[in-house]
């Protein structure tokens, strides 16, 4: 293994804090910039829980089932567990079986969770909510991954605002809510209502979901960027994970328990 920095050059480091050469602040500065271990395809980062409190996750798409596994078996070595790997069909997820590595997998999002812990404490109350049914391999992207890094999550489904009393019936889950994920392909007008009705914030998620001049989520995008409702913030289109990653920091801010 690779290692920017040996076990030894850590232990060296704590010895220093401990004899009051640097102080504990300085330490973790020089601590964020290691370690990782050259792959040749790949810098696995194994410091990024400590940056940012979350493993490195791993984007599927365009890596092959060799290199997540190699990446994988790697972060198995340095102790990660609970590795999110998005975007990955079921035949990848099947060849990392085969190689021995845990995997979760779920084929509506295409996204696996490898080297899984399931007794995990979940915290606050984070609702995902779709437009319609096409919608869920985003939102289930979003779910899983809060519910990876440690969250209660709700699933709303299909409430679009063409049959708004499918919405205006979950309206008291809504307002629990510390943070909600609005999931919307065609005019994206959901994330809009939802705005309109809670007091938290509000994720909106445009999908790719819609006709022609849908422009593959161009218009939702648009449409949650110029909402006129207070509070929303907008992620990529599709990107669900991103969406469920920046809803777990919202959701596990001090002061909120």
């Amino acid at each position: 293994m690779d290692n920017f920095v040996a076990k030894e050059d850590i232990l060296n480091l704590l010895r220093r804090v401990k004899a009051g050469v640097l102080s504990p602040e300085q330490a973790l500065g020089q601590l964020h910039a290691v370690p990782f271990s050259d792959l040749s395809y790949a810098k696995v980062d194994h410091h990024r829980a400590l940056r940012q409190g979350v493993n490195e996750v791993i984007y599927g798409q365009g890596k092959t089932p060799e290199q997540i596994a190699g990446i994988l078996s790697n972060m198995r070595e340095n102790g990660a567990f609970n590795v999110l790997v998005t975007r990955i069909p079921q035949q990848t997820a099947a060849f990392l079986i085969s190689e021995h590595i845990p995997l979760n997998y779920y084929p509506i999002p295409q996204l696996g969770i490898a080297l899984p812990v399931n007794e995990m404490p979940r915290v606050g109350n984070i609702v995902v909510a779709s437009a319609g049914t096409s919608d869920m391999p985003v939102c289930e992207e979003a779910a899983l991954t809060a519910e990876t890094l440690g969250n209660r999550v709700t699933r709303v489904y299909d409430v679009g605002v063409a049959g708004l009393h499918r919405l205006l019936s979950r309206l008291e889950i809504l307002t629990e809510a510390r943070v909600i994920v609005a999931v919307a392909g065609m005019e994206g007008a959901l994330a809009s209502v939802i705005g309109g009705l809670v007091s938290c914030p509000v994720i909106a998620v445009p999908t790719s979901v819609g006709y022609g001049s849908n422009f593959g989520g161009l218009s939702a995008l648009l449409a949650m960027l110029n909402s006129c409702a207070a509070g929303i913030s907008a992620v990529n289109i599709d990107n669900g994970f991103g969406a469920g990653f920046l809803a777990s920091r919202i959701n596990q801010m001090k002061g909120l328990e």
